[in-house]
């Protein structure tokens, strides 16, 4: 009887084994993940990154100006930079600059503080500031332009900077692509003769562009009304660069 039943065990035990081993065998066979090399993904590829640089020559200067002005009371300071600010707006339109091309960016009225001293402060009157960005498209005028501005403006002109853009960058976008591209395509070509394998198609990629204009002055400027006849504030453009990156992943035949 004791035998019977040790017989019993032993097929079941072995019925039991041959159902773990079913089901693992199975189980590979329906996910070829589980027995892949964890590498293999990466293998049959080459993946290089091209630059392409354009010089571009700016065709706009966009300047940040406006006005400020302080006084004892907030109505006594905001007549002088209501009538400051008119006139420089008078001036921008009278060379040139149309009113599509000037939008306020900031305006603001603040209680205005002095040191006192035992180094604590003090309350000043109040502040009004009054800031547009102006569009000049003719950069040969920007100096000029500026001179007016600050006539008109008087002591209480503010210019706060001054930046370089293109009105249509699309194609210098273009052009640092196709080079970008073709850099990238060189790399690869090189990698593959070293390997001694035969590159195909691209399968991959993606691109990272870059415009890096010269930085503008991060500084105000209180600059005077008092300009001799003739003086020109000297402005010059430059060139900026349009960079564009692009990743490419490249198939092995």
């Amino acid at each position: 009887m004791r035998k019977g039943w040790l017989i019993i065990i032993s097929l079941v035990a072995t019925i039991a084994l041959l159902g773990v081993a079913g089901y693992t065998i199975l189980e590979k066979e329906v996910n070829p993940a589980l027995t892949a090399d964890p590498g293999a993904t990466q293998q049959g590829q080459i993946s290089v990154t091209g630059q392409g640089r354009v010089s571009v020559i700016p065709d706009i200067a966009m300047v940040a100006l406006g006005i400020e002005a302080r006084a004892d009371t907030v109505a006594e300071a905001i007549i002088p930079a209501t009538e400051a600010m008119e006139a420089v707006i008078a001036a921008l339109k009278a060379h040139g600059v149309e009113e599509k091309d000037i939008q306020t960016f900031h305006f603001s009225i603040s209680q205005a503080w002095e040191w006192d001293k035992v180094g604590g402060s003090i309350p000043a009157g109040f502040l009004v500031s009054n800031m547009v960005r102006a569009r000049i498209r003719a950069l040969d005028a920007v100096g000029v332009i500026i001179d007016a501005v600050v006539r008109a403006g008087g002591d209480f002109i503010r210019i706060h900077g001054i930046d370089f853009t293109v009105e249509d960058p699309t194609p210098y976008h273009y052009e640092a692509r196709e080079k970008a591209f073709a850099n990238a395509k060189a790399k690869a070509v090189q990698l593959a003769r070293l390997a001694g394998v035969t590159l195909g198609k691209p399968i991959f990629i993606t691109e990272n562009m870059a415009h890096f204009p010269p930085k503008p002055m991060a500084h105000r400027m209180e600059v005077t009304a008092v300009i001799e006849p003739g003086f020109v504030t000297p402005i010059i453009p430059g060139e900026q660069e349009v960079i564009i990156n692009v990743q490419v992943t490249f198939a092995i035949e």
